[in-house]
């Protein structure tokens, strides 16, 4: 495609390539456009009377550079006339067209989550990685992280947002939503997400998060009951995964010596389940939610999930198609 000359950096002979181009390289190799836009496409609108819809390519990436940067969508709109390199990943130039404006991004998520895309989109993730041997369904580590809301009331309708409630973690208390993942025990890549108010037990979720073939789970003691203690004698009939918790201390009885490396052991494990809330939360900046309700946030956070597997395995998938 030829560029206009609004869209060159000047006369320099030789330019840095910035961070920020670099990692969109990256997800330009990486993110299956087709295979995401094929879910989009039967419901997107086609040319007709009025204004010619922009092409569902652009509007996709457009999307991504959302969720991958945490602008709103005036922010975004603003971007895309301030920033060269996301008009260039969007494929849009500003010196022959037009940008998407604010509304255009804002009926682009509307049309997502009228018809429920952004599940749709993180599974046929999870199935692309799967194809690829990147989820091998053999374990899965199980865990959920707080998503903080706004607790305060100075609001027009002088209430904070009633699906959202407050939760206990060591002395302190927060307000918001939990995101639950079942994440493989191969790469840590998340296979299941389930979005719930903040109060909503760790331990009442692990089975919805398990994906059904897996031969172990693992969980930390927000996780143990009765069916799940480390101690707890495997039946010859049991089904279902066999559960895998930290030893606890039991009144009047210190923890063992080989019970402590075992969950040295267990804990090296789990680990991996930590590195997909590190890439939301640090790399792409989702530490509060974005909208009021637990719908708009979930379909927000299952497009976050998918393209945090796709950063957490940049390195190790071929192009994609």
């Amino acid at each position: 495609m030829q560029r206009s000359f609004a869209e060159y950096d000047g006369f320099r002979k030789q330019r840095k390539i910035t961070r920020r181009e670099a990692f969109l390289a990256e997800m330009e190799r990486v993110v299956p456009w087709s295979r995401l836009e094929a879910l989009i496409e039967p419901h997107y609108p086609v040319a007709g009377k009025g204004r010619k819809p922009y092409p569902l390519r652009t509007m996709l990436r457009v999307h991504l550079l959302r969720h991958w940067y945490g602008y709103s969508d005036p922010g975004m709109e603003e971007a895309l006339h301030d920033i060269p390199a996301l008009r260039r990943f969007a494929g849009l130039d500003a010196g022959t067209g037009r940008m998407p404006d604010e509304t255009t991004i804002l009926n682009f998520r509307h049309l997502l989550e009228a018809h429920q895309l952004a599940e749709s989109l993180f599974q046929e993730v999870v199935a692309l990685l799967a194809e690829r041997g990147l989820i091998l369904r053999e374990g899965t580590i199980v865990d959920a992280t707080l998503i903080a809301a706004p607790p305060s009331t100075k609001n027009a309708a002088r209430q904070r947002d009633p699906e959202m409630t407050s939760s206990k973690k060591g002395n302190q208390w927060h307000f918001g939503m939990k995101a639950h993942i079942g994440a493989d025990t191969a790469h840590g890549l998340v296979h299941t997400l389930e979005v719930t108010t903040g109060k909503v037990p760790d331990y009442s979720m692990a089975d919805t998060l398990l994906h059904g073939d897996e031969a172990t789970a693992h969980g930390d003691r927000g996780y143990a009951d009765k069916t799940r203690e480390a101690d707890r004698p495997r039946e010859e009939d049991a089904v279902g995964p066999r559960w895998f918790v930290p030893f606890k201390r039991r009144k009047g009885c210190d923890t063992t010596e080989e019970q402590k490396r075992l969950n040295r052991l267990m804990a090296a494990l789990r680990s991996a389940v930590e590195h997909p809330f590190r890439v939301l939360k640090r790399q792409f900046g989702y530490a509060k939610v974005r909208y009021r309700g637990l719908f708009k946030n979930e379909q927000h956070l299952f497009t976050q999930f998918a393209l945090v597997d796709l950063y957490l395995v940049r390195r190790l998938i071929v192009p994609a198609g």
